[in-house]
């Protein structure tokens, strides 16, 4: 039994240090790809140089709120950080969330909040759909 134990803490270690070093290198390729050196990015996202280095190797594994100050500064969608962070879970593509996701006229909390009404009425008209199938469901058994 020990063993066992073990071998799940061994195995949730390696995913969390994997999901670090993932966060990382997405995070250093989405640096290079902008253009941007490791200072600059440090100084736009309002982390030390050395933070931001060690998170890029996989050594440090950033929180939520410092994967926000890094998305504002890469310009790209805090979502999408969390998402490689293993912090959400990736969602289906639509063409209103990549649109909201892009906009850069937008805030990061603005885009947030807009993809949370539009997840809620997603989800409104999903159980809205599913309750009208249950019903029509249970009509056509009672004739």
């Amino acid at each position: 039994m020990p063993e066992q134990v073990d071998a799940v803490a061994a195995a949730a270690t390696d995913a969390v240090a994997n999901a670090a070093s993932d966060i990382g290198g997405f995070i250093r390729s989405q640096r290079v790809a902008a253009q941007v050196s490791l200072r600059q990015l440090a100084e736009r996202a309002g982390v030390s140089n050395p933070y931001l280095s060690q998170i890029e190797r996989g050594l440090r594994k950033p929180s939520a709120d410092v994967l926000a100050q890094i998305a504002k500064g890469l310009r790209v969608s805090a979502e999408v950080l969390y998402v490689r962070a293993g912090i959400l879970e990736e969602r289906p593509a639509s063409p209103v969330r990549d649109a909201i996701i892009a906009d850069e006229s937008i805030s990061e909390r603005q885009r947030q909040v807009l993809l949370e009404i539009y997840e809620s009425f997603r989800n409104e008209n999903s159980t809205a759909t599913q309750a009208s199938q249950a019903s029509v469901a249970t009509d056509s058994t009672k004739e």
